[in-house]
């Protein structure tokens, strides 16, 4: 009996002693790697061109004098779960404009994993939004039955776009929607524009919207993912808008769309709570955290970044207060963009940098995934109808023809197309606050490390990750993506 109890404690040592062995296989090395580095600059023609082949040596203490990125694999925090833009009724109406062959380079510039940036989120909206050409429903006015409810509006140019991009994306986008504002008849003003409040008699109805929204798209082959409750829920806008308060739209979840989903067999579809700006969003996440009937519908946190409205910074640090009060809530950072059109501003580098700006100071307080607002836009930052004309990362000339490439798309490229689905942050800080930076430990074993500066002056840099360094040298305003 002994001899049989020995036998199985070292049969178990020896599956402890393997676990270990295969597990410390999987931990990161840089032991025979090399540091590919992709570079994009201003006043250069780099962009995300391949600019450099570098080996590790040894690493001792950098010097104060000397700049340094450090990462440290072993410490890991949120799973990526994509980049992407929005396929709004704008970009559909424009990118129909466009020819055969240019169609095909927008596709392939944005969804191709290869040829292009590899977007895998995209975002979409229930019935229209400002940037829509006009204002229309999926339901004829005071059609408080939804016996009206259709979606051929969108099968002219918004379903066709959205299924070339799932296709050149290889046949998978994770999709989700946004509603701008429920129907006249619903809010308190009587009207789409403008604001108002969705009527407590309404609530159901609306909940059966979204259900029936779903149901139409996800039958002509575009799965819908997850859904926010209302965009931008705190403004009055001159374009489709309606107000939730906090309290408001956790009733509203609680109560009606939680289990309206759930009750249509469409529980999975997950519920992005706020998609607003990150000045009030840690109000909203305590009032809708603390429910736990509520809390149990929601998945996470949407947010965008225009709350520099004020003429005040970005609040990243509220990103980070939620994550931490928070951390079995997810954050998806789900509209951003460059106002205020001007077609002699498309290569303005600051454009750029600010996208670099924002996605590294989101990824590293928690954020998941990232989603730019309109992925195509005219020449007059359109169309839009109330006026409200904005830059995309790329523009299509209408007059021309061609599409232009704004800063904004190269600097998402340096993480879309490195940083890959299910791949997880690692720790990762800088010694030169003229330097950000973020990294990401890739499912097939390989690091992307993004390293921007924003300064005017060239900058060599070490990047060191445990006894092992490289040094890299950066041009001024350039952002750059290193794989090892």
């Amino acid at each position: 009996m002994k001899k049989n109890s020995l036998k199985i404690l070292c049969f178990l040592f020896s599956l402890s002693a393997l676990a270990q062995q295969t597990k410390a296989k999987k931990e990161f090395t840089t032991n025979g790697k090399k540091v590919t580095v992709y570079t994009t600059a201003e006043n250069t023609n780099l962009r995300l061109t391949s600019t450099d082949n570098l080996s590790f040596s040894v690493a001792k203490q950098p010097l104060e004098t000397e700049v340094s990125v450090f990462v440290e694999p072993s410490k890991k925090f949120q799973t990526f779960m994509g980049i992407g833009g929005a396929i709004t009724d704008a970009s559909a109406e424009v990118f129909a404009k466009l020819s055969k062959e240019k169609q095909t380079e927008f596709l392939n510039a944005y969804y191709d994993k290869q040829k292009g940036i590899g977007y895998s989120l995209l975002r979409t909206t229930i019935q229209s939004s400002d940037f829509s050409s006009e204002s229309y429903s999926y339901i004829k006015e005071d059609d408080k039955d939804l016996k009206t409810f259709s979606i051929e509006h969108d099968k002219q140019y918004r379903i066709p776009l959205i299924k070339q991009a799932i296709q050149t994306a290889g046949g998978k986008l994770l999709t989700y929607v946004a509603p701008w504002s429920p129907n006249a008849f619903m809010k308190s003003n009587k009207n789409v524009l403008k604001g108002g409040t969705l009527l407590p008699e309404y609530y159901q109805t609306w909940a059966d919207f979204y259900v029936k929204f779903i149901k139409a798209y996800e039958k002509e082959g575009i799965p819908i993912w997850g859904t926010s409750t209302q965009n931008e829920p705190m403004a009055t806008q001159s374009w489709e808008s309606c107000i939730y308060s906090a309290e408001a739209e956790r009733d509203f979840i609680k109560n009606f769309l939680g289990p309206t989903l759930k009750k249509e067999k469409l529980g999975d579809v997950k519920i992005i709570a706020w998609d607003h700006n990150r000045d009030l969003m840690n109000y909203r996440a305590n009032v809708i955290y603390s429910d736990p009937e509520a809390s149990k519908y929601v998945w996470g946190m949407g947010f965008h970044w225009y709350e520099n409205w004020s003429g005040g910074a970005s609040m990243f640090d509220n990103v980070a207060k939620v994550n931490e009060a928070y951390p079995d809530k997810k954050l998806l950072f789900t509209e951003g963009c460059v106002e205020k059109f001007d077609a002699k501003k498309y290569q303005f580098w600051a454009n750029g940098e600010r996208y670099g700006i924002s996605m590294m100071n989101d990824f590293n307080n928690g954020t998941v995934g990232w989603t730019d607002w309109n992925i195509l836009l005219d020449e007059k930052g359109g169309p839009n109808h109330v006026g409200n004309f904005c830059f995309a990362p790329i523009h299509a000339d209408t007059k021309t023809g061609e599409l232009i490439y704004t800063p904004s798309y190269y600097y998402i490229g340096h993480f879309s197309k490195f940083i890959h689905l299910n791949a997880v942050r690692v720790s990762t800080a800088v010694s030169r606050s003229g330097l950000f930076s973020t990294s990401f430990l890739n499912t097939n074993g390989t690091m992307a490390t993004i390293v921007m500066n924003q300064t005017d002056k060239e900058m060599n840099y070490n990047l060191i990750i445990g006894a092992e360094k490289t040094v890299v040298k950066i041009p001024a305003h350039a952002i750059q993506t290193l794989v090892y």
